[in-house]
C-alpha cells in the first residue's frame, strides 16, 4: 500500500485526503518572460514569422508526429493558426526567442508553438502538447526555458499534475520528457488514429510534490554560470532531473 494511502472504516485502502486543496483557475492568456525567450498567447500576426521559421525544416520531418501538417503553402498554415487561436482547449502559445541580453518585453522572433490542453481544474490536471519547435529553437536554452516557464505557471497556479504524452515511436519526444523531469507512466495501446496510422501513446507526468526540486534544477541549469563563453552547458539538465524521476521508459 502506498505511503500516502489511508484505511477507511471498512478496512479498505483509500487515497490520502487533501485538506485545504481547491481547484486552480485555468491558465490566464498572458505572456511570461524569461532570459532567453517569451511565451505569449499565439496571434495571427505571428503566422508569417512562424511560417518562415518552419521552412528551415526543409524535409518536413518535424510534422511527422503531429496530427496536422505539413502545409504546402502559407494560406492553409495561416488557417491552422487562426483555428488554433480560436481554440479554448488546447490553449496555444508562441515562443519568441531573443538574445538573452535583456528582458524580452514584447520583442523576439517567433520560433515555435506549444499549448496547454486537457485543462481540468476540478482534478488539478493539465497537459502540455502540440509542441512544434522550429530549427531556430530546437536544442537551445530558449527551448528548455520555454518548457520551464510553462511548467512553472502550472504549478504556481496550484495544479497537482502536469502531463506529457507522445507517440511511443517518437524517441526524441520521449527523451525530452525525461530530460525535462516528466516521469514515465506507461503505454496506452492503440490510443489514437492519426493521419491514417495507429498511435500507441506513451504517458509521462510530474506532480506538485516534485516541483520544488524541478524548479531548483531548471534554475541551476538556466543560470549564466552554467554556460561557458561559447554558450556550452557545463552541467546537463538530465543530470539534474534524473534523480527526481520516479520511473524511466
Amino acid at each position: 500500500m502506498s505511503d500516502t494511502a489511508q484505511v477507511n472504516e471498512f478496512g479498505q485502502p483509500i487515497g490520502a485526503r487533501l485538506p485545504g486543496w481547491t481547484a486552480p483557475p485555468e491558465p490566464p492568456k498572458i505572456a511570461v518572460h524569461g532570459r532567453f525567450c517569451s511565451v505569449q498567447p499565439l496571434t495571427l500576426a505571428d503566422a508569417p514569422a512562424l511560417w518562415e521559421a518552419y521552412q528551415r525544416d526543409v524535409d518536413g520531418r518535424n510534422w511527422t508526429y503531429l496530427a496536422y501538417g505539413p502545409y504546402s503553402a502559407f494560406e492553409p498554415f495561416e488557417q491552422w493558426i487562426a483555428q488554433s487561436i480560436a481554440s479554448h482547449d488546447p490553449q496555444f502559445y508562441v515562443v519568441n526567442v531573443h538574445d538573452g541580453s535583456a528582458d524580452a518585453g514584447q520583442g523576439g522572433v517567433p520560433a515555435g508553438v506549444a499549448a496547454y490542453l486537457r485543462i481540468t481544474p476540478a482534478m488539478g490536471v493539465i497537459e502540455v502538447g502540440h509542441i512544434h519547435f522550429s530549427p531556430l529553437l530546437q536544442h537551445t536554452p530558449a527551448a528548455t526555458e520555454a518548457m520551464y516557464l510553462m511548467m512553472r505557471r502550472v504549478f504556481e497556479l496550484g495544479y497537482r499534475r502536469y502531463e506529457w504524452k507522445c507517440d511511443t515511436l517518437n524517441a526524441p519526444s520521449r527523451r525530452a520528457a525525461e530530460r525535462l523531469g516528466f516521469s514515465y507512466e506507461g503505454i496506452f495501446r492503440q490510443a489514437i488514429v492519426t493521419k491514417g496510422r495507429n498511435r500507441d501513446t506513451a504517458w509521462y507526468a510530474c506532480v506538485d510534490q516534485e516541483w520544488p526540486a524541478l524548479d531548483a534544477a531548471y534554475q541551476h541549469w538556466l543560470a549564466s554560470s552554467n554556460f561557458d563563453e561559447q554558450g556550452r552547458q557545463r552541467e546537463s539538465l538530465s543530470s539534474l532531473t534524473d534523480p527526481i524521476l520516479v520511473a524511466r521508459g
